[in-house]
């Protein structure tokens, strides 16, 4: 059997819907919908081991964030998404502590770079509370590592951070990656954030080791933006809107591989996303309005 790919939690509960129509409760997992600052929030709680198996995603929280109307440019449109998304975020994390922001990702593939871009963002503190204690006394501390990947650096991600938690000592983890998503319509128009963990990579189909509480002994909060589609998963839908349901799985994969697709201005929206994302961490670890980050930042 076909299966589609996705790594949103609220698309793999759609997947399970769709399989065999069915439409009884899904067991062990929960969905709320509400609204913030005009932008669509999705959380998905998987709640045991039944509703890990049925989406397959470990036990934890997914709240997706629909920013498809950031793209209109409305009135206040930046403040709204950061505000959104760092609310969202705040929600899962301890209220203090200090805190590892890690960059997932390959700053040279455009798709794969929201990690590293992300960290271009945000507000690295850690360093100026441990020399000046006093004048940085209101603020979180915070340290960024992009993290790079194995074909570069030689070393698993999950082993870099690992020895930098040995280091540092954060109480927390937040992890920036790319991600898949089933359809094109939520391609750089959704947020994703969970506090299950991640797997370096996913988003561009090459897995290596996990990041989460078990391997890192630290909670560890994912953010992750779809920035592709499998180009199998994508014909699959395409073919069952048009009517056709009954087709050979096989014709789908090609013959050097899986292939992905994103969009054609995919280089404008991962860098307007990774400052959503990073200004989103800041607003959500500092005790600071939109415009003093800006300020701090430049």
């Amino acid at each position: 059997m076909f299966k589609k790919r996705t790594d949103l939690a609220l698309e793999a509960q759609e997947l399970w819907r769709e399989s065999a129509e069915r439409t009884s409760r899904l067991p062990g997992v929960k969905a709320v919908k509400r609204k913030q600052e005009g932008y669509t929030v999705t959380e998905v709680r998987v709640l045991d081991e039944r509703g890990a198996e049925a989406l397959g995603k470990p036990v934890g929280s997914y709240r997706t964030v629909d920013l498809a109307g950031f793209w209109q440019r409305r009135p206040d449109f930046f403040p709204r998404a950061v505000r959104t998304v760092g609310t969202e975020l705040r929600e899962l994390l301890a209220p203090e502590g200090a805190v590892l922001v890690v960059g997932l990702g390959n700053d040279a593939m455009t798709p794969d770079a929201i990690g590293p871009e992300t960290l271009r963002h945000l507000l690295v503190t850690r360093h100026l509370i441990a020399s000046l204690p006093k004048q940085f006394a209101g603020f979180r501390p915070v340290a960024a590592f992009a993290a790079g990947v194995l074909g570069t650096t030689g070393v698993e991600s999950a082993e870099a951070v690992r020895a930098l938690v040995g280091e540092t000592k954060p109480g927390c983890v937040i992890a920036v990656d790319a991600l898949a998503a089933r359809r094109m319509g939520r391609v750089c128009n959704t947020v994703q954030l969970s506090d299950a963990g991640i797997t370096p990579g996913s988003g561009v189909g090459n897995h290596r080791a996990a990041l989460s509480r078990e391997t890192l002994g630290v909670p560890v909060i994912a953010i992750g933006v779809p920035t592709v589609v499998e180009a199998s998963t994508l014909a699959a839908d395409l073919l069952e809107e048009a009517g056709i349901p009954d087709f050979d799985p096989a014709r789908l994969r090609t013959g050097g591989g899986e292939m992905t697709v994103t969009t054609r201005d995919i280089d404008a929206q991962v860098r307007d996303l990774a400052k959503v994302v990073g200004y989103a961490i800041n607003w959500a670890l500092q005790e600071l309005e939109i415009e003093e980050i800006t300020a701090l930042l430049s």
